[in-house]
């Protein structure tokens, strides 16, 4: 049975998105048939809106929370009536694992494929991109979960594997970049040294664990990092994925001393836009690491509920990180607009009705 439901689509280059009707179809075998609570409005997305080459139609955003209102024969992770958490990385894989199948939607007379999209009133995903969440968990604090959080938290624990009293600086303090301190904050780093451009991001940095500031339009992060960690920082995260940042980050951490031990770990999050020129003397002789993180390196069947237990327990404040909600898909233009123009302190979410 085809239900009707409004969704934000990139419709044409260049113009405001969409909120128009799109129709779902009962869910196919190995899909679900979510009606979303929350979402959240991911800096990511806005690649998606301002590229040229995705297809239009298209459906966006790729974090929320909702409720199951059907599943497919071979879905036994989740059922009708369940909360859940709607998420970008698959739940279940191995590295042999097939692509995941697009889900269908109708739009204007004509069906068109999908991958996971949450900036909509209800959404027909793959069952890999749906995790279990208990309904006594609050719904609307954790529709950050599956991107800002598993990107954030995941890059700390999942792919630098930071440890108690290891230093940690985390360039861009946004929605991310919160939650890669919080992450830190709860592996015991130390210190925690927080670089962006505004003073007010930077007191709200302070909130999820950052013990030092650095305001970088007056002070050089490099220097600054450097002398606070007395060499160079174990870890450095990019959270922006910039020509700018990246080299700071890699310059950020501890050399290495041949004989001796391997240097710093620069964590690249942030997706970058344009190619990076890298210093030359940060290889070999540096014996710095540079590696990527794509969702944190993470596993959602056993980290989300790690995450949630950390929230549970007040360590991850999910709630404190979402400093703006907009009510559903008639604002989500006015939310795009102040993503991008830099208004949004944390994380700014749509609540559905």
């Amino acid at each position: 049975m085809a239900i009707k439901t409004r969704a934000a689509l990139i419709v044409d280059y260049g113009q405001p998105l969409a909120v128009d009707e799109i129709i779902l179809q009962d869910p196919c075998e190995s899909e679900v048939l979510v009606k979303l609570i929350a979402s959240g409005i991911c800096h990511s997305q806005l690649h998606a809106i301002h590229s040229n080459t995705l297809k239009t139609p298209s459906l966006l955003g790729h974090e929320g929370t909702g409720i199951v209102l059907k599943t497919g024969k071979n879905v036994s992770h989740v059922k009708e009536g369940d909360h859940c958490i709607v998420t970008w990385v698959p739940r279940d894989i191995t590295i042999d694992s097939p692509a995941l199948a697009a889900t269908k939607y109708e739009f204007q007379g004509k069906t068109y494929h999908a991958g996971v999209y949450t900036w909509a009133e209800s959404a027909l995903i793959n069952e890999q991109l749906v995790v279990p969440l208990s309904k006594d968990v609050p719904s609307v604090a954790t529709a950050i979960v599956g991107c800002a959080t598993v990107t954030g938290v995941g890059a700390v624990m999942g792919s630098a594997k930071v440890k108690r009293g290891e230093s940690v600086a985390i360039i861009g303090v946004g929605g991310v970049g919160i939650n890669i301190i919080a992450g830190a904050n709860i592996a015991g780093a130390n210190p925690i040294i927080a670089v962006d451009l505004t003073n007010e991001k930077l007191a709200f940095a302070k909130e999820f664990g950052a013990t030092h500031t650095i305001n970088a339009t007056n002070t050089d992060p490099v220097e600054a990092i450097h002398q606070i960690t007395n060499g160079g920082a174990d870890f450095a995260f990019d959270a922006i994925g910039g020509a700018i940042t990246i080299p700071q980050v890699l310059a950020s951490v501890r050399s290495g001393r041949v004989g001796a031990n391997r240097g710093g770990t620069a964590v690249i999050v942030g997706i970058p836009m344009e190619s990076v020129l890298l210093p030359k003397e940060a290889f070999p002789g540096g014996e710095k690491n540079l590696i990527g993180s794509v969702g944190g390196s993470s596993q959602p069947t056993i980290d989300y509920p790690k995450y949630i237990d950390w929230f549970r327990r007040g360590d991850l404040p999910l709630d404190k990180m979402i400093t703006t909600i907009y009510s559903g898909l008639d604002e989500i233009n006015e939310g795009v607009r102040a993503l991008e123009k830099g208004e949004i302190r944390g994380r700014s979410i749509m609540v559905y009705e």
